[in-house]
Order: structure tokens, then C-alpha cells, then sequence
């Protein structure tokens, strides 16, 4: 870079003051130069940091390793090593977790399930009807003997043992369902139930879970939930509930 010096007078008195001119197109190229000669020094010596800290950072992780499989390997008890013990301890620990599955999912046996049928010789009957409005009344209907009563009838008796057999409460003590009868006025049909309960339990069962009361309310709530299920009541097997009577 040229600096020139011009001489400026102020007051009587000589001042040299400094005017600074800038260089040569070869000089800025020289300053480019040197920028860039820096910059890749830098970038060098980061890439060298970057690679010393991986280095640093793998020899940390091979050193932790290296330090956990010497516990592991280290002895407790005589030839006992401390990888043996914590295998041993997950082996522990699952097997109880499957043995407290196994005793929780074990069916669990009901007191009141046990019972000898044999021991139920004490019959109790109860005569009902009901009106079937989707059927269509037909002579032949009359003669329980008929093919056609006969067949009715089964169905009806398969269907009303269904319902008791499925009781929780009524289902041990059923026996049987017998239709005995179908007469006209939309066909009524004239029904038996026939319960069997054990000797010694006959007051208790006749007075609570065998009671009329129960044995009309389990069938009538099987009715009023047929009445729900079905799209209409064009089934010949529908039974209006409020034709149920039972005594």
C-alpha cells in the first residue's frame, strides 16, 4: 500500500497529517488469499476436534463396557459370578408372575355349584297359559294328537325349557315343560312345569327361590325381552306377555 505525506499549514505552524490511500488490486488479492488459507486451517483443525471427540466418545463407550462385563464377571460367592445370580433372579421373577397367572386364571369352584341331582325327589308343578297371536287358530289344532299340535307343542316345550335350564336360580330344579292343551281364542295353549328339589331344603326352596312368584317372573321377563328382540309379533311362536298366567 502507497501512503503519501502532504504537508498542511494551520496557523503559521507545519502539521503533518497522514492521508492513507488504499492499495493495489494486488494487495486485495493478496488479503483474499490470506482469508481463505485461514478459513481452511480452521475447518482442518475442527475436523480434527470432530475426530478426537469421536475417538473420545468411542474409547468413553468401549471403556463403560468393558467395566460392566468385569462386574458381571466378577466372582460373589466361590465360582458363583454376578451375571449367574441376575439370571437366576429374572428366572425367579418369571416364574412367579406365571404362577400368579395360572392360580388367578384357575376356575374357581362355586360351593353352591356342587349338588346331587339324584338327591332332588320332590316334584312341584305349576299349570299356566299364554296366547300365541301370531298363529293362526286351525281345527286340527284342537287334537293335541295332530301332527301339527305335536309339533307345535314341541317347540313350545323346547322353548320354555331353554329359558329354565339357562336360569342361574331355577336351572338345577327344572325338570321338564309339557304342553298339554291348545284351544281356540288366537290359540291359547295350556302349559305344565315340573321342578324337583331335595328333602331336606323343600320349605326353604318353596318359600324363596322355587315360589310362584319367582318361577312367573323369570318367565315373564324371558317374554318381555322376546317382545323386544322380535321385529313384530307375526312369529307363530310368540307369546304375549300379557296373556301369561301361572299358578
Amino acid at each position: 500500500m502507497d501512503i503519501e505525506m502532504e504537508t498542511v499549514k494551520t496557523n503559521g505552524n507545519d502539521t503533518v497529517a497522514h492521508l492513507g490511500t488504499t492499495g493495489t488490486g494486488d494487495n486485495h488479492a493478496d488479503r483474499c488469499h490470506s482469508t481463505t488459507e485461514r478459513s481452511v486451517l480452521l475447518g482442518a483443525q475442527n475436523g480434527q476436534n470432530g475426530e478426537t471427540m469421536r475417538s473420545g466418545r468411542l474409547a468413553t463407550e468401549e471403556g463403560a463396557v468393558y467395566r460392566v462385563k468385569r462386574e458381571l464377571s466378577e466372582a460373589v460367592c466361590g465360582k458363583v459370578r454376578l451375571w449367574m445370580l441376575l439370571a437366576l433372579l429374572a428366572v425367579l421373577i418369571a416364574a412367579v408372575v406365571l404362577l400368579s397367572l395360572a392360580v388367578c386364571s384357575a376356575v374357581r369352584e362355586d360351593p353352591d355349584e356342587k349338588f346331587d341331582r339324584s338327591s332332588f325327589r320332590v316334584a312341584r308343578l305349576f299349570n299356566g297359559s299364554f296366547r300365541l297371536p301370531g298363529l293362526a287358530f286351525a281345527e286340527d289344532l284342537l287334537s293335541i294328537s295332530s301332527d301339527r299340535s305335536r309339533a307345535l307343542a314341541s317347540d313350545l316345550e323346547g322353548k320354555l325349557s331353554g329359558l329354565y335350564r339357562s336360569s342361574p336360580a331355577l336351572g338345577r330344579y327344572f325338570s321338564k315343560a309339557e304342553i298339554y292343551a291348545l284351544r281356540n281364542d288366537s290359540v291359547i295353549a295350556e302349559y305344565q312345569l315340573t321342578f324337583v328339589m331335595p328333602e331336606e331344603h323343600e320349605e326353604q326352596l318353596r318359600s324363596f327361590t322355587l315360589s310362584r312368584e319367582m318361577v312367573y317372573n323369570v318367565l315373564r321377563q324371558f317374554l318381555s325381552d322376546q317382545q323386544d328382540s322380535d321385529a313384530s309379533a307375526a312369529s307363530s311362536l310368540y307369546i304375549d306377555p300379557v296373556s301369561l298366567k301361572l299358578s
